[in-house]
């Protein structure tokens, strides 16, 4: 993988995973964060001591100068080549009819708006650069629903699958490929955002493979898709879910 790679919400869990999966393959990286600033210095000299330079922004991706200035810090690293649009939120579990509009317009204006604006300004840099590839880490969620938990949480990962699909199509002329990965019942902190940090083994015995998954595991598939391995693949999600 050549040039510089920008992962959103880098700081913990998936995109942490991914930036330290990238650092030890010597990819530089620029990662945002939105809150933890200690758990992001860490991820950042995690990556130092695997000998690749990677910088930590704060940034929130529903703000729109805060993306614009995240793409810019990267160019500190060099061209920008790829983009893992990782970051998201949930809530806490809820059924449809509990829901209010406050709680819907921050759920989307995070995971749906934050990851257009993200690929919006990753389109740009990677034509600059003579293409490349973004990666939008959706969820199983998309596919399943959540009913009783978080339809609006599944909902925007639907969108994220959505714009997957549309953009590889708009953009493949310029050499950029849009892929995306679904994580199913993956143990990282989001568990906790909703409510029940016990939820991945709660519904482990629905997961064929008889388990939870790890960051790691999401992070692999990750950097696959942005390898030169997959330089046929664009347009389609990758289900990371242990079979669910």
């Amino acid at each position: 993988m050549r040039g510089t790679v920008v992962v959103t919400g880098g700081s913990r869990g998936i995109g942490a995973a991914v930036v330290l999966a990238l650092a030890a393959r010597g990819v530089r990286t620029c990662f945002g964060y939105a809150t933890h600033r200690e758990a992001a210095d860490e991820v950042a000299a995690t990556a130092a001591d695997l000998g690749t330079p990677s910088i930590a922004v704060r940034a929130d991706v529903s703000v729109e100068s805060d993306v614009t200035r995240l793409f810019q810090a990267a160019r500190e690293l060099g061209p920008v080549t790829g983009l893992v649009n990782n970051a998201g939120i949930t809530a806490p579990r809820s059924k449809v009819v509990d829901l209010d509009a406050d709680r819907i317009r921050r759920l989307l204006d995070v995971n749906v708006v934050g990851a257009f604006l993200c690929a919006r300004e990753a389109v740009k840099h990677l034509t600059a650069a003579g293409g490349g590839t973004i990666v939008n880490v959706s969820s199983r969620a998309a596919v399943l629903g959540s009913p009783g938990e978080y339809v609006d949480y599944a909902a925007s990962k639907a969108a994220v699958d959505t714009l997957t699909v549309g953009l590889a199509h708009e953009v493949a002329a310029d050499g950029i490929r849009v892929v995306g990965v679904r994580p199913g019942l993956i143990r990282t902190d989001i568990h906790a955002a909703s409510g029940e940090p016990g939820r991945v083994e709660r519904l482990r015995g629905t997961v064929p493979l008889g388990r939870g998954g790890e960051a790691d595991e999401v992070a692999e598939a990750v950097v696959w898709l942005l390898s030169d391995a997959a330089s046929y693949v664009t347009g389609t999600t990758l289900d990371v879910s242990g079979g669910r």
